[in-house]
């Protein structure tokens, strides 16, 4: 396996000098007094050295070992270290990190949390979707819960003594949730009997923390047919006793495990609802509405499983292709002292290598990014300010896990092939880390559904006010940047394809009057395409940090000359992909749907 080491002066970089996370924190007074730079400093120095040397020395042995199911229970065991792993976790105060004091929590912003997911992600995905998964938990029962469900639930999963789970899928529907058949029946004690079968349960069922909350989708008797008739429900592995401890098993198990393609380390359940004793959580009909608050939650942490992987990939391929010895320069041998130069001195190596350093960092901008508009929406004091957040959280959310989870299995992908025939095997643990991310395109939406609710929802049926959101920061900052000659090679093209962005947007619009089908057709190029944008608006503000430091004067001058050559790569072979992209979805539906079932099945 790739030896991970925490990319803190890269994460420095983005918290501090690129979003400026220390003045950030100072004008939320929730945050002022207790996410001061030593302290952020601290946590997430802490955080590496958890990730760095807990959780990655156990990657390679929960892909081998995989979970394993008692037959006779439906008990699961996780991989070895695991359970012992998550004891100290907890130990360390890691899951209250930035829960609310009232339940327990330690009270500092999510944006921190994010950069320790993020780090535990790189380290061991699989046993981080663990204690992820409960964070969803944590904000649907403290936005929709009764204080009573608050006391019972919220403050063990945020202590970690319990963890939480997302139960939505069933084996007859995925994303539709219209067509769900689970079931919730009212009991005497105001409880309710679910009854229902899901599937794909990430961490349903598991040996590392006493009792497991999941978050239920079902029907309440005489609910109205699809979406406007479902309801959601807290049922919990164990009841809990009137002291708050888990008590008496509840009638919820695992039927089995999936054989999955990756992630083997952490259990992914068909969970098995008879008759379980649940409660209802917010109002009744509008559980899908309650959900939303965990899946968008959980699509952002999906957002972290493209860029985590991608500095896994990276760190592997860097270190292999400076090692690496074959043929020679074509420009004369850079090691002559050698039998072969090292790969890194190849120009395909280069473009694999560059190419995942530079969907990486601009992702982990993009990704700290919203988690700073997210700690405005949870706590900033002006209703105007938060309004303003969640609209530009609301565009970047499917951005951000469409674009990034596609991306990290393009960096992952490249990562294997600098490794050659050695990427392909399992010692080396690249093409592990391939076979993990292949899920996040899938799970938490799809890039298809994703794709749809960023082109369909969030900007043709605002009319585009969801997108001018994001093209005025890209038009203020080419316009207040201008006169910058050191980076007038990134804004001048920037500036143009933010401009064309609303032109193509309107072209599809007006398709769209005239064939619906034209929204589906588009929708995943317009979502790549938009991606690159936004992907460059960062490199483009990273250019210029990295030119005024060097100005300044600086003794990090590698560092910043290689955020500059970086920036240069992506406006030169990464941003120029937006134009297939966009001859693709201005190309009409008609060369995807003219072609009739039966032709497609001809063979």
């Amino acid at each position: 396996m790739p030896d991970y080491k925490a990319p803190l002066r890269e994460i420095k970089f983005i918290t501090n000098e690129l979003l400026d996370w220390p003045s950030h924190y100072a004008s939320l007074p929730a945050y002022a007094d207790v996410a001061t730079p030593d302290m952020v400093d601290a946590i997430v120095a802490e955080g590496a050295r958890f990730c760095e040397q807990e959780l990655a020395p156990l990657n390679r042995t929960g892909d081998m070992e995989g979970c394993v199911r008692n037959e006779e229970d439906g008990s699961v065991k996780t991989p070895t270290g695991f359970k012992e792993a998550y004891s100290k976790f907890v130990e360390g105060g890691w899951p209250s990190l930035a829960h609310d004091p009232e339940h327990g929590g330690q009270g500092l912003p999510e944006s921190l949390g994010i950069i320790m997911s993020e780090m535990v992600g790189s380290a061991n995905w699989s046993w981080g979707m663990y204690p992820g998964l409960s964070h969803g938990a944590m904000n649907t029962i403290d936005l929709h819960g009764t204080q009573e469900q608050k006391e019972t639930f919220l403050t063990k999963l945020v202590s970690g003594e319990w963890t939480g789970t997302m139960c939505l899928t069933e084996p007859h529907c995925g994303s539709d949730l219209g067509i769900l058949k689970s079931k919730a029946e009212p009991n005497a004690d105001g409880s309710y009997s679910v009854t229902g079968t899901k599937i794909f349960i990430s961490a349903g069922e598991h040996d590392m923390a006493e009792n497991i909350v999941h978050i239920v989708l079902a029907r309440l008797p005489g609910a109205p047919e699809g979406t406007k008739g479902i309801s959601l429900f807290i049922v919990p592995k164990h009841l809990p006793n009137e002291d708050g401890t888990a008590g008496e098993r509840n009638a919820v198990s695992c039927g089995s495990l999936e054989h999955k393609m990756g992630i083997h380390g952490n259990a992914t359940c068909v969970m098995n609802f008879d008759g379980a004793k649940g409660w209802l959580i917010g109002p009744e009909n509008k559980g899908l509405n309650c959900m939303f608050t965990f899946m968008n939650t959980a699509r952002i942490g999906t957002a972290l499983q493209g860029t985590s992987a991608m500095e896994a990939s990276y760190q592997g391929a860097l270190a292999y292709a400076k090692e690496r010895l074959a043929m020679r320069s074509l420009t004369g041998p850079k090691a002559p002292e050698k039998a072969a130069d090292p790969i890194i001195v190849h120009p395909d190596v280069r473009r694999m290598l560059l190419t995942q350093k530079a969907l990486n960092e601009a992702g982990r901008a993009l990704v700290y990014f919203a988690a700073q508009q997210n700690d405005i929406v949870k706590v900033a004091e002006s209703e105007e300010e938060r309004k303003q957040a969640d609209e530009l959280l609301s565009f970047l959310t499917p951005i951000a896990k469409a674009f990034l989870t596609e991306a990290g299995c393009e960096a992952t992908n490249l990562g294997m092939q600098v490794y050659g025939g050695h990427g392909f095997i399992a010692e080396w643990g690249m093409e592990q880390l391939v076979r993990d991310t292949r899920i996040a395109t899938i799970y938490e939406g799809t890039t298809g559904i994703q794709a749809l609710d960023l082109l369909g929802r969030k900007v043709l049926m605002t009319q585009g006010a969801s997108l001018r959101t994001f093209t005025k920061i890209v038009h203020k900052f080419c316009k207040a940047e201008s006169g910058n000659k050191a980076i007038a090679g990134l804004i001048k093209p920037l500036n143009k394809i933010n401009k064309e962005w609303g032109d193509v947007t309107m072209k599809i619009g007006m398709s769209a009057m005239k064939n619906r089908d034209a929204v589906g057709a588009a929708s995943v190029d317009y979502l790549m395409y938009s991606g690159y944008i936004v992907m460059g608006y960062f490199w483009a503000e990273m250019a210029k940090v990295a030119h005024e430091q060097l100005a300044a004067g600086t003794t990090e001058e590698d560092f910043y000359k290689a955020k500059i050559a970086t920036a240069n790569f992506y406006f030169n072979r990464i941003l120029p992909r937006t134009q297939s992209h966009a001859a693709a979805m201005l190309a009409g539906p008609g060369s995807v749907m003219d072609i009739t079932e039966e032709q497609l099945a001809v063979l």
